[in-house]
Parts: structure tokens; sequence; C-alpha cells
């Protein structure tokens, strides 16, 4: 059967506390799951010991059938791998260590530390086991997913396949191997709006069982059928879509802190009720019997414990302050960068919330980092209003500025205060990362130090690319508030349909080059969904 079954599951990264303990949960056949939780309570360690990369500490699991598996990072890390190596570390884990061994025997025929021999033995065992089936698989997704034809898998490098290619292609084929399992960490990561309804469309066909680690809150409305939620050190199930889990896990607060209460309330009335009795017992010696059995009762009541509390909420306080300037913002004139887009002019002015979308490769952070003056325009000119002051937030967490240093001195340098800093580390639940270097955070640490930053700096306009690809949902929400009350301008880049719904307006750069300004987010989707038709997209008007 093609379920899961997790049992009290417990795990301690090496020198430090447990990072959760007593997780239990189950997945039916065919069920699509998805693990939420904020950023380091351990959902992606719990898919990597599912997977066999990480061993438990305590608990035991099961896995029916044939399980495959996406980390977060796949065709990421290593830009200089083949497309052969990326995809063999994706295949069932025989297939991977036949492929691997293929791979390394290969090289050693190459450089001539081997005669060919373990080459032939390795390529033979490899057929044995399935591979060129495997390949077969590898040429079909490929078909469907790059854009350029894949014609040797063993020499086309990953570097040269965008980030949501390199995506595309593993989950394609994933969702089309047949296994009976798949655990994919973060699915949506680099995937482009077109794509991302794609990937929703290809899990609600998917028949095998999925569990799934997502922060992207339209994909859970859409392809979730359980939520299992990672908090307070342990786990509970919403047995239902995303769409109505808040409300279900209000409901579960409330009554957990109704139960504490009622237990409090009983505990101090045995308690009374036995000081009562012992005081009676003191002046009559025929309420001792009644005394004893009074202790007896509060002591076995204490015994078993209060209910578990409500959970705290991860409080993570994003204050953007910005500070007026010039009605118009910027100015941008005739401008390009490359090929990557045609030539085109448009004005941003004092307040508005301008998302930048369109298809994975088509410039839009290359011309957000023109905005920024971090990369020369190809030809054109933007010009900036008086008073204005800009802020960017970059993709990758990329800050050469703060590798090496530690939270706590990266925030000084800007309050120049330890007290002010730890308080203001404290509000975006860092606190305990003070001492911890910038480059050994988790990605959302990282994105929520970077936004942190801004807000210290007081910037009026806001360069966001993609700021909420790696912060959790309450984080991404408390952004998402802090922008509602932001007195100044913000221009992003966003595939997240949630954040960028909240958007005034579009500018949407084509595949071909084509520019276009569209009024509201609703005209946006309708334009993405249709890219090749968007002259018939009501309102939509082509920027030149």
């Amino acid at each position: 059967m093609s379920s899961i079954v997790v049992s009290e599951l417990e795990y301690a990264p090496p020198g430090a506390d447990s990072l959760f303990f007593d997780v239990s949960f189950g997945v039916s056949p065919g069920e699509h799951a998805a693990l939420v939780g904020a950023n380091g309570v351990g959902k992606s360690t719990i898919l990597r010991i599912l997977s066999g990369e990480y061993q438990a500490d305590e608990g035991e699991f099961a896995l029916g059938g044939t399980v495959l598996t996406m980390t977060q990072d796949v065709g990421m890390s290593r830009p200089t791998d083949t497309l052969r190596e990326m995809l063999v570390e994706v295949a069932p884990v025989e297939l991977r260590n036949a492929g691997r061994a293929m791979i390394s025997a290969e090289k050693a025929m190459l450089d001539g530390s081997d005669d060919g021999m373990l080459f032939a033995e390795a390529i033979t065992h490899w057929g044995d086991m399935g591979g060129y089936e495997l390949e077969s698989q590898w040429a079909a997704a490929a078909r469907r997913s790059v854009k350029t034809e894949v014609t040797d898998f063993s020499t086309r490098l990953v570097s040269e396949l965008s980030g949501g290619e390199r995506k595309r292609l593993v989950l394609d084929l994933l969702l089309n191997s047949g296994a009976d399992v798949l655990l994919l960490d973060e699915p949506d990561n680099y995937l482009d709006i077109p794509t991302r309804v794609w990937l929703e469309e290809q899990i609600k066909a998917c028949k095998s069982t999925i569990l799934m680690v997502s922060h992207d809150r339209t994909l859970l409305e859409r392809v979730a059928t359980k939520i299992i939620v990672i908090e307070g050190s342990g786990c509970w199930v919403h047995g239902g879509s995303y769409a109505t889990f808040p409300e279900a896990r209000q409901k579960r607060q409330d009554l957990l802190g109704d139960a504490l209460k009622r237990w409090n309330d009983e505990e101090r009335r045995l308690f009374q009720h036995m000081k009562i009795m012992k005081q009676r017992a003191a002046q009559n010696f025929k309420n001792a019997t009644k005394a004893n059995g009074a202790e007896t009762r509060w002591e076995k009541f204490v015994a078993i414990g209060p209910p578990p509390p409500p959970v705290p909420d991860q409080q993570i306080y994003v204050s953007l302050r910005g500070a007026d300037s010039a009605r118009r913002v910027a100015k941008l004139e005739q401008v390009a960068i490359g090929d990557l887009f045609f030539p085109f002019s448009d004005e941003v002015h004092f307040g508005e919330r301008l998302g930048l979308i369109g298809p994975n490769g088509t410039g839009k952070s290359h011309l957000l980092g023109a905005l920024a003056g971090k990369i020369d325009l190809g030809e054109g000119e933007i010009t900036f209003g008086p008073r204005t002051s800009i802020g960017m937030f970059t993709q990758v967490n990329d800050r050469p500025d703060f590798k090496g240093k530690q939270c706590l001195d990266i925030v000084r340098q800007r309050v120049f205060d330890d007290e002010k800093s730890m308080k203001s580390l404290a509000r975006y639940g860092l606190v305990n990362n003070a001492r911890q270097e910038f480059q050994t955070l988790s990605g959302g640490q990282k994105a929520r130090l970077e936004i942190l930053c801004l807000e210290i700096e007081g910037h009026n306009v806001l360069l966001l690319d993609e700021p909420t690809d790696n912060l959790d949902i309450e984080s991404s929400e408390s952004l998402e508030q802090a922008l509602d009350g932001f007195q100044g301008t913000v221009v992003a880049v966003s595939h997240d349909r949630t954040f960028l719904a909240k958007f005034d307006r579009f500018v949407m750069i084509n595949d071909d080059g084509e520019v276009w300004s569209l009024p509201d987010y609703e005209t946006a989707m309708v334009a993405l969904s249709d890219p090749a038709h968007i002259k018939n997209v009501r309102l939509a008007k082509q920027l030149t």
C-alpha cells in the first residue's frame, strides 16, 4: 500500500536540543498532504528522515512501495553537474546507486585511471536495473519542460537551464513516474505563475501519495487534501484543505486554552478542598480519612498533568515606516537590457504597489536590478524624483557584505545600540540567532534579517525580488501587513499570487520581449494564463 505512517518521531541536530518530538501522522494512499509550520521547525528534516538521508533519534515510520524524493535545492546547489547527474539523484535508490557507479566509472575511463572494464560492467548493470527505460522518461519530460532540445543528458549542463526549467523537468519526471510515494520539498520555488498553475494541475491528476512542504498559500488551497502542522515540538493534523486551516487552527487554539483553564480551575478546587479537610482533621480526628482521601485525589489529578496549552504564535512584527517623496518616483524612458525585452517607457508614482510579472527568464530581476543601479542599462534612461531613498531585497539573499558577520553585528551597524539591536531581532524571531553568522542561517531567516535591515534603513522606495520565496506563511503575512501601512512605493518581482493580489498594477514581460501594462490583479492573472493572446485581454496596454 502506498501509505505513509509516522509514529513518535524525534530528532535533534548534532550538538543541539530536540528539534521536534512525538511527531505522529498518517497519509492514506492517494492523499496529497502538506507539512506546514514556521521556518526552522523541522519540516524539511522530516522529509529527509523519511527519505533515509537523516536518521531519527526516536520513533519509527513506514512508507509503502516505491519512494521518490525531490529536495528543496534540486538542480541549484551544483550547477556544473550534467543533467544526467542531476536526474540520477532523483531516481529510485537502486537505480540511483547504479547511475552513480556508471558515471564514476565513465569518468575513470575518460581520465585514464581505468581501462574501461569497470565502465562496461557499470553500464550493463545500469541497463539491467532499468536505466534505459528511465532515460526514455527523461527524454519525454525534457521535451515537455525544456525550451531548447536536449540531445545528450550526459553533456548538457544544469547551468544551461533556467532555475524554473530545472525544477519543472524534475517535477514532470516525478509526477509522471508512477511512484507510490512522492516526497516534495518546496516544489513551487523558482517556478513562475504559469508553471505553478501547471504544477497544481499535475499534482491534482497524480495518483501517487504525496507529502510536500510548501509556503505557497494558493497552491496549498488548491491541491492539499490534508494539512500536517508541525508546531509546539510536535504535530497535529487538519483533515481538509488549507482554505479552512486558519479557522481550524484558531478553533483548536481556543479549545486548548479552554481545556487548560478547566484543568487549572479543577486543580485549584481539589487543592482548596484538601486544605479545608486537613484543617477539619486537625480539629477533629474523625475527618482524617476524608482529608487523606482529598489529598490522594489531588495528587492523582496533578500526577496526570495538564492538557497541552495553546501553541504560542510566532511573533513577527515588521514595521516599514517609509517617508514622503515626489509624486513621480521614477521615470523609465525607452529602457532595455540586452535582448531580454523591447525598449519601453513608463512612470512609477509615489505610493504605488507595482508588480513585475511574467515567465522566468524574461528579465524581471534584471529590470529590478537596473532600478537599484546594480545593472547597467543596454539603452534608455531611468531617472528618480527628489527625496527618494531606495532599498533592495535580493532574491537569493545574496549579500556579500553580510557574509562572515553575526546577525547582531549586522543590525548593530544600523542601530548602534546592543539593546535596541536585540529587540529588533526579537521582533523578527531572530533573537536566538543573534550570534549566528549570516551564511549559516536558513533561507527564511536570511530573508527576515534582510527585511529587518530595510526597515531600519528607512527607505521610501522598496525593490523586492521574490521576498516571500523563503518565508514561512506567518512571516509572509506579517510582511504583507507591513506593506499595507508602508508610506512609500513598492516595486516587486513575485510569483506568490496571494502576495500579488494586494498590488495596484502590473507590468508583464513576455517571452517574446513585449512589455505590457496591466491595471489590476484579475487582468494580470488572465494575461499570464494566455500570454499568446494578450492583445485580447481587456484593459491590457502595450508599453513602448
